[in-house]
């Protein structure tokens, strides 16, 4: 890695500072340079490149809204030409657990890069639109507005990838490029009767429920916005470690609410900003689904998750349709539907 980040870098220093850290996914670690202290993630599994490629251009797009702060992106490098080892050079920041008193600046900073691709469209119109997809010849410009649902690049969440094909309809783009693709890597994997017996009946529901908005403009998104992912720096928040595409701008609270630790501070700034629309708690419900699936492929825990996402799917059924269900699929009392049960207690027993 020291050769392929002092080429990257153009450097001569290259030593680490002692500090770092880390996840389920990659390394990371702190290193001065001739150019200053960066941090550099780096994963030895088949696909890094590509995936550290995605989180690069996310953080290069949340930079170009000067909206809120994130770890400049410098370099995705090879760390050895003969596996599939690869880094991420980025800034080195110093950050700190996010408090309550930044939580109020991260919800009115998330909203203005939620709302910034629409000034970009009442700016400059739709005949000047950005949906491309990056090559190693042409470079993005983020400055043009898009008026579709999807990415220059495939991103990851976790380590799952996400293709990101432009989509003109944001339902169908969140049910094809999102949903299904993590439906068939469980299939792939192991599949569950009672999931792929439910999913069609999900389906049809959540492009129904998603189908009723009367209009989405493509917002920047997060993409992985839980909080582990957000930080402060110098009592400024920071947030980190994106899996952007443009969709819904409520997209990113599916899992802000999954895993909790969001106060309410940053709901009613980032509503003082971006109201509540009807409906909103519902589509929630449609938007965390996605990580439940998420975290099946991978963890490979798929029991428990399975389980989780089998349970929530009836959220989208009727209390008509639960009535006549098969028994397994009722685990509630006859007319009921309750909501998914909190994330944290099912990570409590089955996460990493």
């Amino acid at each position: 890695m020291e050769a392929a980040v002092k080429r990257a870098l153009a450097t001569n220093v290259f030593k680490p500072t002692g500090s770092g850290g880390g996840g389920c996914i990659s390394k990371g670690s702190s290193y001065f340079t001739d150019k200053g202290t960066v941090f550099v993630k780096s994963n030895h599994k088949p696909g890094a490149k590509d995936m550290f490629q995605g989180e690069k251009v996310g953080l290069d797009a949340i930079t170009a809204t000067g909206s809120i702060r994130c770890p400049k992106a410098i370099s995705v490098v090879m760390i050895d030409d003969s596996n599939p080892s690869a880094g991420l050079v980025m800034e080195n920041l110093e950050m700190s657990y996010s408090k309550g008193s930044t939580q109020a600046k991260l919800g009115e900073q998330l909203a203005n890069m939620h709302l910034y691709n629409q000034k970009l469209l009442d700016k400059k119109g739709t005949e000047d639109c950005g949906c491309m997809r990056k090559t190693e010849e042409k470079e993005i410009d983020f400055q043009r507005p898009v008026t579709k649902f999807g990415f220059y690049v495939p991103t990851s969440c976790g380590f799952v990838s996400q293709e990101n094909n432009w989509r003109d309809d944001w339902a169908t783009f969140y049910v094809e490029e999102k949903l299904q693709p993590n439906i068939n890597i469980l299939n792939e994997k192991k599949p569950d009767k009672q999931l792929n017996e439910l999913w069609p009946i999900c389906r049809v529901k959540i492009l129904e429920t998603l189908g009723k908005l009367e209009k989405v403009v493509p917002a920047l998104l997060h993409g992985d916005l839980w909080s582990g992912n957000i930080a402060s720096v110098d009592g400024e928040p920071v947030i980190f470690d994106p899996a952007s595409f443009y969709g819904h701008s409520e997209y990113d609270f599916g899992i802000a609410r999954m895993f909790g630790g969001f106060t309410s501070d940053f709901f009613k700034a980032y509503h003082k900003v971006i109201p509540k629309a009807p409906g909103f708690e519902q589509r929630l419900d449609s938007y965390e689904l996605y990580h439940h699936i998420n975290h099946c492929p991978l963890f490979t825990l798929f029991i428990g998750y399975i389980s989780a996402v089998a349970t929530g799917v009836p959220l989208w059924i009727s209390c008509e349709e639960l009535q006549t269900a098969e028994p397994h699929y009722r685990p509630w009392l006859p007319g009921y539907c309750p909501r998914f049960s909190r994330a944290n207690k099912l990570y409590s027993t089955w996460h990493c």
